[in-house]
């Protein structure tokens, strides 16, 4: 619902944008990316277990299920490479259950607050992790 809802909170970029964004960041890297979104945690979870042993990087921008899932966050546990967890908004800045997120203690880093930029900071970050 990206550019739909709270743009003032969000963003008025689509999902598609912020995908055409990375894909083309990732292009100047060098690199190929998987990019997925779902509203289903157990599809979420299915895809974090078939990234072990297949990626050399996951970001991830779990949306409500930050704060909520530690199904996700045992799913993300499973994985020996670095994972960095992005945001649009800053969730800390945000209400106080936001403030929480089961996917901080296993991130390489947090980026939070930069809107869709985050998400090419998040690519940049994962290539000095990997470097």
């Amino acid at each position: 619902m990206l550019g739909m809802r709270e743009p003032e909170i969000y963003g008025d970029q689509t999902l598609s944008d912020i995908e055409t964004l990375c894909v083309g960041q990732a292009n100047k890297m060098g690199w190929s990316i998987d990019f997925r979104q779902s509203n289903h945690e157990g599809e979420l979870v299915d895809w974090i277990q078939g990234a072990v042993d297949n990626y050399g990087g996951v970001i991830i921008n779990a949306a409500a299920y930050t704060h909520t899932s530690v199904a996700i966050h045992d799913a993300l546990k499973l994985l020996s490479c670095p994972i960095i967890e992005v945001h649009l908004s800053n969730p800390k800045e945000r209400e106080e259950f936001r403030h929480f997120s089961y996917i901080e203690p296993v991130a390489s880093a947090v980026i939070a607050g930069q809107g869709a930029l985050g998400y090419i900071q998040a690519l940049e970050k994962l290539r000095d992790v990997l470097s």
